[in-house]
């Protein structure tokens, strides 16, 4: 939330703030490299050189968006993503990971993590990847945009979604996904639609994402009965009533 109050008052005044970036990653050379190359994108960059200096760095710069290494000596990236979100701390995360297991990228977004990047990666990609992963946690609601399906609830003003009164909590990115569903009602969304709505990538690119966060709003979302997510075979998805 508080990235999005800046950003509307930064549209009322016509002045966008400096978006603050916090780099995690133990190894020097390629941590220098990302913190200079988002710096000449016009990001205000911190860096951090292990899991614990980088949590002492999430309370001391209050980052808008965390560039965090996966496979780092004493405290790794998904015990610091762990802890964040247990805090109750949302701020986005990108993983960094020499990795290519799929179990480790599905591990990695389901405790919270908002995007996963293999190393070696080219930088155009982390720059690309970072600005939508911005975009989809700075856009600003309208004041009119409360969504309703069935008993289903998704407050754009507030940021809260609720189904019979029960009040749901979602990741930014799993918010971000149902919004989507709710705006299209009815209408069924391919991947790469989805890809393009909801992350901002290109129709091209993998859609296992898509199919990794359905199942995880699917799982909080359609918890009662009706479900209200459906899969159409060869298609993509739909929220609907049955």
């Amino acid at each position: 939330m508080r990235s999005q109050q800046i950003v509307r008052m930064a549209r009322d005044t016509g002045v966008m703030p400096e978006r603050r970036i916090l780099v995690v990653d133990d190894e020097d050379n390629l941590r220098t490299m990302l913190c200079a190359a988002l710096r000449y994108e016009g990001y205000s960059v911190s860096e951090a050189t292990d899991g614990h200096e980088g949590l002492r760095a999430v309370r001391e710069t209050r980052p808008d968006l965390i560039v965090l290494d996966v496979m780092m000596p004493g405290l790794d990236g998904f015990a610091v993503c762990r802890r964040l979100r247990e805090s109750g701390d949302r701020t986005p995360i990108i993983f960094l990971t020499a990795r290519d297991s799929a179990k480790d990228k599905v591990e990695g977004l389901t405790i919270g993590g908002d995007d996963y990047l293999q190393k070696p990666f080219n930088l155009d990609e982390l720059v690309a990847r970072v600005e939508a992963v911005s975009r989809r946690v700075e856009r600003a609601p309208s004041a009119s945009d409360v969504y309703r399906v069935a008993d289903l609830e998704l407050d754009d003003v507030a940021h809260r979604v609720t189904r019979g009164g029960e009040e749901i909590q979602l990741s930014p990115t799993e918010y971000n996904l149902l919004r989507h569903l709710m705006q299209h009602t009815g209408r069924v969304l391919s991947r790469g639609q989805l890809l393009e709505g909801v992350w901002g990538y290109s129709r091209d690119d993998d859609p296992g994402v898509v199919e990794t966060y359905i199942g995880y709003v699917r799982r909080k979302v359609d918890a009662t009965e009706p479900k209200l997510i459906h899969t159409i075979r060869g298609v993509g998805y739909t929220l609907r009533l049955p």
